[in-house]
């Protein structure tokens, strides 16, 4: 079993991601984030915005609708520029994206036809009589920004240059959706414009600013640095919008593949959108980072193994949850009600989860294989002097600690 396989199967064993709509046959392009990928998603998110947002005075935030006017597509360049170049095969007819295929069928081995233009925007009808209006779901989550950035000057203070942040659905009517969730048809970008005066220095300097800043915060939660690099687009490669583009890469089972794009829109949206700042028009420079996308790769670069054990060695400001507690052994009520008090304490201070199934070796095993950094156990010592042991998880390390002392413990740990 290669390293992918055994990352889906965990992901659907240990409650992180399933196939969408599985009892039904699924549906491709889509998945569901179980309890633990909900809260490891909701955990890269937080710290995204406490990082982009609340821990600095020049960006504010915004959450715009998933669907807009029709017009802002095409403003926008979407409904034009917004395409894949697709081929079918003349045999099984199966679609594929032209880059992604030699000249056969990689499913019959069959001839392609010619290239053709394929638009990613998926497009939705609303009303409740005829005709209906056609719209779309948003294909990125930026123009939100680009039509919502008149109302956020005129209604906050803020000055050039500053940055506006948004974490959002977005849609895409991917021709071959595949590894895993890296490809799908509906994801979460958390993304950032930042606006800047239309000078090439000014342009170049928040540019490289803004590359550093966001391959630093990966870093800085236990990315491998081997595994991370910028590749710039050439030329011919950036869409439509940009001026410059780099994508932040990972060194994934399937290659190298881009997870956030740092992009120069130059003043390409905010001109076709027809707005100004005081007498000009502002540049952008954009991160775009998918939060599917990093989940995924989180667990890639967490994943290890130590004999037959998993390890998830998340950082463990991501992990879904920072510690377990459980009794030495379950049947025994005295050590199951003070296990079970220190749960409840320690569950209102950060996530916590509760587990008296199995032995205690079961439960150590289940908790390294899911990521959980610390374990508390509630054994006959603790009765006597009121300290529990806990266990590291990338180290098995065991030390005794005060319950009195755990919140701090591990407010400590965390930071």
């Amino acid at each position: 079993m290669d390293l992918m396989e055994k990352i889906v199967s965990l992901c659907k064993r240990r409650g992180f991601v399933y196939p969408g709509s599985e009892i039904y046959g699924g549906i491709q392009g889509f998945w569901d984030y179980g309890p633990l990928g909900v809260e490891l998603k909701n955990n890269i998110k937080k710290l995204w915005w406490k990082s982009m947002v609340h821990e600095r005075d020049d960006v504010v935030g915004l959450d715009a609708a998933i669907i807009m006017n029709p017009s802002v597509w095409e403003a926008s360049g979407h409904t034009q520029a917004f395409t894949d170049p697709l081929v079918e095969c003349k045999n099984c007819h199966h679609r594929f994206r032209v880059d992604e295929v030699s000249e056969k069928c990689p499913d019959c081995g069959g001839p392609f036809t010619e290239p053709k233009t394929f638009n990613l925007l998926t497009e939705v009808y609303l009303g409740s009589t005829e005709p209906k209006q056609k719209a779309y779901l948003r294909g990125e989550i930026t123009q939100g920004v680009f039509v919502n950035f008149k109302n956020i000057v005129d209604s906050s203070r803020v000055e050039i240059p500053f940055g506006i942040a948004q974490i959002g659905k977005a849609f895409r009517n991917e021709i071959t959706p595949g590894n895993f969730n890296f490809r799908s048809r509906e994801f979460e970008q958390m993304e950032l414009e930042f606006f800047v005066k239309p000078e090439e220095a000014e342009g170049q300097k928040w540019l490289d600013y803004w590359k550093q800043q966001r391959l630093d915060w990966y870093l800085g939660f236990g990315i491998n640095k081997d595994n991370l690099r910028l590749r710039e687009h050439a030329p011919d490669e950036r869409a439509h919008y940009a001026r410059l583009a780099f994508d932040i890469e990972y060194n994934s089972p399937f290659g190298w593949k881009e997870f956030e794009g740092i992009h120069h829109r130059g003043n390409w949206d905010l001109s076709r959108h027809k707005v100004t700042y005081q007498n000009y028009t502002p540049w952008v420079i954009e991160t775009s980072g998918g939060v599917d996308r990093a989940a995924l790769f989180f667990l890639i670069d967490s994943y290890s193994e130590v004999g037959d054990r998993v390890i998830l060695k998340l950082h463990p400001q991501l992990a879904p949850y920072k510690v377990a507690v459980f009794p030495l052994v379950a049947n025994k009520p005295d050590l199951a009600k003070k296990a079970r008090e220190i749960y409840l304490q320690l569950k209102l201070k950060l996530p916590t989860v509760w587990d008296d199934r199995g032995n205690i070796g079961k439960r150590y095993y289940t908790q390294d294989e899911i990521g959980t950094p610390w374990c508390v156990t509630v054994d006959y010592q603790t009765l006597e002097d009121g300290t529990v042991t806990v266990r590291d998880r990338d180290t098995a390390q065991q030390e005794r600690v005060s319950v009195t002392q755990l919140d701090s413990y591990f407010s400590k740990k965390l930071k």
